[in-house]
This record gives structure tokens, C-alpha cells and sequence, in this order.
């Protein structure tokens, strides 16, 4: 089926796959699919000896498969990475690629629920097939846990007067729409700052649907088991919760950033880490508003 060019354009594409990139027999792994601009740029990379497999839990991804035989996708959270290459026989692979976030597809189709701007059902999950919504989320979650996901994955001001008008309110109405919602929270959301606190707030619910924190830190985990040493793990975050694990990871092979150290006092650690901190340049950013808040960390197994 022929790639769709509306699905998602791939941030940081040349600087990403020029780095993961360092055998062109190898194999390599994109966790993060989307519309395949990422895993594309890996294939024109290979020969004929390389092998690609990609993951993505979205279903709607399948409208993008590319068309060659050293591709493999894989309709799975990338948390089951390790499981699902096993079964095809591989064990160990030259790089991963995890491109985090919300794709632009997710964002732009009202019925997903991601966007502020679109009015849609208060869905959100990246895989349909789970049973947690984003509705269930705000009608059902005690206050004292929806004040928690605010604080915790969105850093929310005025978290607590939000979480009372949610409460209020469902009391005696359901909030089921992305409008629903945003007309329920808006007057406790400074006018100056509004469509940055929504933001946050749907980011927020999604991180809590799509429990997506915990998925990143199984990903980093088993790319630790899974990469060759001298191989790359290329990863792009779009907030801060997301870059401070990765970084963490990198930096100490582990999420709190506290050293892991042998009986000798040796720290013991999968990666270390290639460059600094990338993210786009000007010209990306104006060819593609979404990357703005794109940061990139590129590691090398040792």
C-alpha cells in the first residue's frame, strides 16, 4: 500500500538515521512506526542483507506499510519489543529508533480524542483495542487521582480547581467529547496561557491512558539486552518527563539517575552517550510547527 505524506513527517530525520546507522548489513529496529518516514530512511540505508523490524500498537499505521522484503512490522507496543523479536528468531540488532509522542495522523483526526482543537470523543488511546479511554479517566478517577496525573504528568497550575470542576460537574452530566471537557475546565485556565495549560492537561490524561512513561522505561530497559555493543538507540521526546528518562538512562542506567556500581564501585552501565542534546533547527521548525519541542539523545552500547 502506498505510503500516506499526511500521516506523519518524521522530525530530525536526516541527523537521526545518519546516527543510528552504522552497519548497512545490519539489523535495526524503528519502535515507533507512525507513517514510516523514519523506517524509510533506514531501508534506503541497508543492502540487500540488512533487515528492518518496526513496531506500532496503532492500527491505523497499516495504511503505511512499506513494500519490501527486508521489512517486518510488527502490530505491538514497543514495551514487547524483546518478546516479539525473539519470536522471529533475533536476538541481538545494530540500533533502535523510538520516536515518542503523538503522531500527527493521532492529532489531526477528530475521533482519536488527542487534540484541544478538534472536536471528538474523549478517547485518546493509541492502541483502540485497550480498554481505558480517556473518558473513563475523567468521569470515573477519584479527585485525589486526577490531581496526581495533572501534577505528575503535566506539571498543571491550578490542578486542584480543575479537578474540582471535572468532579463537580460529572456529578450530574458525563463528560464524553474533547469540547466537553475543554468548555467543563476552561474558566478555571487563565485566558493569557489557556491553550498551553489545555495542552497539558490533555497530555496528562494520554501519558495516564496510554501509560506511557512505563512503556518508555521497558523500552530502554530491554534495548539495553538487545543492542550489540558498539550499536546505537536513537531517541526523540517531546517533554520533559520523557527526556529526563532517557537521559537518566543513559547517564546512569537507571531512571532516578542514581549510579548502579559493582562490588568494586565500578558504575554499571549499558550506554554512553554519543554528542549532546539535538533538536531541530530553524528551518525544520518552520517547515514543521510540531518539532519545536523535539529533543533528541542518541547513545552507544558499551
Amino acid at each position: 500500500m502506498k505510503m500516506s505524506n499526511f500521516y506523519h513527517n518524521p522530525v530530525l530525520l536526516e541527523k537521526s538515521i545518519c546516527e543510528l546507522v552504522t552497519n548497512p548489513n545490519g539489523i535495526y529496529v524503528d519502535a515507533t512506526y507512525g507513517g514510516g518516514g523514519h523506517s524509510k530512511e533506514v531501508l534506503c540505508r541497508l543492502t540487500k542483507k540488512g533487515k528492518l523490524f518496526a513496531f506500532d500498537q496503532d492500527n491505523d499505521t497499516k495504511q503505511n506499510l512499506i513494500d519490501d522484503r527486508r521489512f517486518f512490522f510488527i502490530n505491538s507496543n514497543f514495551k514487547h519489543l524483546k518478546k516479539y523479536l525473539n519470536h522471529h528468531n533475533i536476538y541481538k540488532v545494530n540500533g533502535i529508533i523510538a520516536d515518542f509522542g503523538v503522531s500527527s495522523h493521532q492529532l489531526d483526526e477528530p475521533s482519536r480524542g488527542f487534540s484541544i482543537m478538534k472536536d471528538g470523543p474523549l478517547d485518546m488511546r493509541m492502541n483502540k483495542s485497550s480498554d481505558l479511554t480517556a473518558q473513563n479517566v475523567v468521569n470515573y478517577y477519584e479527585g485525589k487521582k486526577l490531581y496526581k496525573i495533572l501534577k505528575e504528568y503535566g506539571q498543571v497550575t491550578r490542578a486542584n480547581e480543575i479537578v474540582n470542576k471535572i468532579v463537580s460537574y460529572r456529578k450530574t452530566k458525563q463528560i464524553k467529547s474533547t469540547i466537553d471537557l475543554v468548555k467543563v475546565v476552561e474558566d478555571s485556565i487563565s485566558k493569557f496561557s489557556k491553550y498551553k495549560i489545555l495542552a497539558k492537561i490533555f497530555q496528562s490524561i494520554r501519558i495516564e491512558v496510554n501509560n506511557e512513561l512505563e512503556a518508555i522505561r521497558q523500552l530502554l530497559i530491554q534495548a539495553s539486552e538487545l543492542v550489540k555493543i558498539g550499536g546505537r538507540m536513537v531517541c526523540i521526546s517531546y517533554h520533559s518527563l520523557e527526556d529526563k528518562l532517557i537521559k537518566n538512562f543513559i547517564r546512569s542506567g537507571s531512571f532516578d539517575n542514581k549510579d548502579n556500581r559493582d562490588f568494586f564501585g565500578n558504575v554499571q552501565k549499558p550506554f554512553k552517550k554519543i554528542g549532546g542534546l539535538i533538536t531541530p533547527d530553524a528551518n525544520e521548525i518552520k517547515k514543521n510547527k510540531r518539532a519545536r519541542s523535539a529533543k533528541m539523545r542518541i547513545a552507544e552500547k558499551i
